[in-house]
């Protein structure tokens, strides 16, 4: 069983939303979950890089972390159009998402170029968020849990048991991103989440291993939320489109703490 005692719940807004958009979104979300204890809720929200600066500035009081959707393996360099490290931190953000499905199966990075962008942000005291996934030949084959497995190993290989007591994981099937994707049955997800946390713990120990946050993310919407939290090996829900309104996004927010929290005190 999971744990993690606070529910992780955020959203990446991916190539959406303007300055204006991103400060709207944020400034409602915000007024709509300040009630929420902190200890209870870790909230946050990926947005585009050019709202990066203005998004920080908007939650700057607020629980709400903020996230860059990629970054650059290097400090600096000759690499055109890539965002650095240090850039990130001189705007203040709090994440980094390694590894999102469409930068590997639109973008082209592979397994090893995640390890190094994974090992460059934790050096940086940033917060990793690797995704990873199986597309829908794969599991078609049989091979979801062997993808799984590979994805994480080589992904994470290149950082300490310390380091990986800062990281996020979120399982996100390709076959099931995006405007066409089909939704995984909550047993499904759970099947897989479990297959991601004994990899963890055999990477980095029980007692680091068995705490790293494990998310689910693929066509997340108000209907299925609810069966998805309440499995006992997911941590937390990485939402697409249905959160990207605060309203829909604080209700579904609203439905499933209570449900989470009820499957944790039944657990202990």
């Amino acid at each position: 069983m999971a744990r993690l005692d606070k529910i992780y719940l955020g959203t990446n807004t991916k190539m959406y939303k303007t300055i204006a958009d991103t400060k709207l979104f944020l400034s409602r979300l915000d007024g709509l979950t300040k009630t929420i204890p902190a200890e209870q809720l870790e909230l946050f929200v990926i947005p585009s890089y050019t709202t990066l600066s203005e998004a920080v500035e908007t939650v700057k009081n607020s629980k709400i972390k903020i996230g860059a959707q990629n970054m650059g393996w290097e400090d600096e360099g000759q690499f055109t159009g890539e965002i650095s490290p240090v850039m990130l931190e001189e705007v203040g953000v709090d994440i980094v998402m390694i590894g999102h499905s469409e930068r590997r199966h639109v973008l082209g990075e592979t397994d090893y170029e995640e390890e190094k962008k994974v090992k460059k942000a934790s050096e940086h005291g940033f917060i990793p968020l690797l995704c990873i996934g199986e597309t829908a030949q794969e599991k078609e084959y049989g091979l979801s849990a062997e993808v799984l497995s590979t994805q994480l190993k080589i992904g994470l290989h290149s950082i300490t048991a310390e380091q990986a007591k800062n990281l996020w994981v979120a399982y996100e099937p390709v076959w099931s991103i995006g405007v066409g994707g089909t939704p995984a049955s909550k047993e499904y997800a759970e099947e897989m989440h479990i297959v991601i946390k004994k990899v963890l713990v055999e990477l980095f120990g029980e007692e680091v291993g068995g705490d790293i946050p494990v998310l689910y993310g693929g066509s997340v919407n108000p209907q299925n939320a609810e069966g998805l939290i309440q499995q006992p090996h997911v941590d937390g829900l990485f939402i697409g489109r249905s959160a990207w309104d605060a309203d829909n996004f604080n209700g579904i927010i609203r439905s499933v703490m209570p449900l989470f929290y009820e499957r944790k005190a039944a657990e202990k």
